[in-house]
């Protein structure tokens, strides 16, 4: 979904769609209040169900995504406690986490005191 997301914008795309998921939804809906989406909607029913994302580009042009890493995989899954969150590239980016409370990105879950899984880091 991310690598999607980024190449699509390097792309000059202004729109791209996934199929749907729930984790993909929430984690678009993070990335949408940072302010790097337009809007994330979902289309379609039962099994043709999709989500249609509009990007967001800034003054220039250009893609507000610039880059994302992917901290947790299948093979090796990366937990962060609260002490451990820290700023992505000296604020300019934001982790997004798994946690109990749903999906959060780094300053969020900071604020409700929760860690969890850390999912990626974007910027």
């Amino acid at each position: 979904m991310l690598i999607r997301i980024k190449n699509a914008g390097m792309a000059g795309k202004g729109a791209v769609s996934l199929p749907y998921s729930g984790i993909k939804m929430e984690i678009a809906g993070v990335l949408s209040k940072k302010g790097l989406l337009k809007s994330a909607e979902k289309k379609g029913r039962k099994i043709k169900k999709t989500i249609e994302i509009e990007l967001a580009m800034d003054s220039s042009g250009k893609p507000k995504i610039q880059g994302v890493k992917r901290i947790s995989k299948p093979g090796r899954r990366i937990y962060y406690g609260v002490a451990d969150l820290k700023p992505v590239r000296r604020g300019y980016g934001f982790l997004v986490l798994s946690t109990p409370k749903g999906i959060l990105s780094g300053d969020e879950a900071k604020k409700n005191k929760v860690g969890g899984e850390a999912l990626f880091k974007i910027w």
